[in-house]
């Protein structure tokens, strides 16, 4: 599997902050990532990729002032670089491609502007004028976690450091917060939580460190899930034996279709037979895995329901509204609801499936194909998201 893209992104803006250099092994390779490297260099961040397996970071001196970030559809880079460019004594404009317009971001730059930051608008693009001194904002994260990541993973380089309290719903894919924490601590950064809703980052130096990123299991559970529709088994190596990640929960999750899995030496291999039943899900804090999810739950030979994930109707794209129009128009009897999805047994058939430039959505066409012939997806370029070599593994999966 590639490396994971909640860690590689997450190391990259740190190392860029550190006070000495970083080498990251097995970082992921993919348009998100490649557009996350091109505006930290615009920023003042020297990378070197002349080996693509481990790239060596010399943090910035300074931020630099005057650029222009090209964040494509990729909510890492337009959500966790706003706060790292606010740190620059001058402007820096945020732009992406059209979708990524709708993309929720009002909570981040209202932090940003409490803090200090002036701020043209609340959705891209915008442009940012710092610096900001840091101290305490007070935020609605209920779209994404990314907004608080955002904030915390520049914390420490604030001159005040930075009180970050979360005012509002429940926050979603609060793994992806304890990622960040966790980045924040092996670099010698502690993240203190008075309570459920507050975080406080002091002042102080980010270390340089030498890792391996974790694989992208996220995106290795739509290869778990070609096992329970194919039948067989999928084994996926250097498997971690914990993980953040909210797509470590993916096996035990998926096995409620049916089948079998196990860890063994850091190999976790899913096992099936190619009868799935219905199932429950709530995946408030495993939303990435919807796409999949729903895929398997229109093959299941019982109703299934899908809830706690109303929030990605902010993702690439409004990923409710696209699976339940998508998945039907192949005969799925898939119905959105106010938090989710409703899925109940249906004849299916093929036909065009559109992706929306939404990798997790092809994801989901690929699981229906293993079963349905005729399936035809409008871009299947789109995995380049995340893993641009998707295909060619794929199709190593088939006999």
């Amino acid at each position: 599997m590639p490396g994971s893209k909640s860690a590689t992104a997450r190391s990259l803006v740190l190392a860029s902050l550190a006070q000495s250099p970083s080498r990251l092994e097995q970082p992921l390779r993919a348009r998100d990532s490649d557009l996350m490297v091109a505006a930290l260099r615009q920023l003042g961040t020297r990378i070197d990729q002349s080996d693509p397996a481990a790239w060596t970071i010399q943090p910035m001196t300074e931020v630099r002032p005057g650029q222009t970030v090209d964040c494509g559809l990729a909510g890492t880079v337009m959500r966790f670089l706003p706060a790292l460019a606010a740190l620059a004594s001058g402007e820096t404009r945020f732009v992406g491609d059209g979708p990524a317009t709708a993309r929720p971001l009002a909570g981040l730059l209202d932090g940003l502007r409490q803090l200090g930051a002036e701020i043209d608008s609340d959705r891209l693009p915008f442009t940012l004028t710092g610096p900001v001194d840091g101290g305490r904002a007070v935020i609605d994260a209920s779209p994404s976690s990314q907004f608080v990541s955002g904030l915390l993973l520049a914390g420490a380089s604030f001159p005040a450091g930075l009180e970050l309290r979360h005012q509002g719903g429940p926050i979603p894919s609060q793994p992806h917060i304890a990622m960040t924490v966790q980045a924040l601590a092996a670099r010698g950064v502690a993240v203190e939580r008075p309570d459920r809703t507050t975080w406080r980052v002091a002042p102080g130096a980010i270390q340089g460190r030498h890792e391996v990123i974790e694989p992208d299991l996220t995106t290795a559970a739509v290869f778990l899930a070609a096992a329970l529709v194919a039948g067989g088994s999928v084994g996926l190596p250097d498997w971690p034996s914990q993980s953040d990640q909210p797509g470590w929960a993916a096996p035990q999750l998926l096995s409620r279709f049916g089948g079998s899995w196990r860890l063994d030496q850091g190999c976790w291999t899913m096992t099936g037979d190619g009868q799935l039943s219905g199932a429950e899900f709530d995946l408030t804090d495993f939303s990435e895995l919807t796409c999949v999810v729903a895929a398997l739950a229109c093959l299941a030979t019982g109703p299934s329901t899908i809830r706690g994930v109303g929030h990605i109707r902010g993702h690439e794209t409004n990923r409710l509204a696209a699976l339940s129009s998508q998945l039907s128009g192949l005969g799925a009897d898939c119905r959105e609801t106010a938090d989710g999805l409703t899925i109940r047994p249906a004849h299916l058939h093929g036909g065009l499936f559109r992706t929306f430039e939404d990798h997790r959505l092809a994801h989901a066409a690929a699981l229906i194909g293993l079963r349905q012939t005729g399936v035809e997806l409008d871009d299947v370029a789109v995995v380049s998201k995340t893993m641009p070599d998707f295909v060619t593994v794929w199709q190593g999966l088939l006999p």
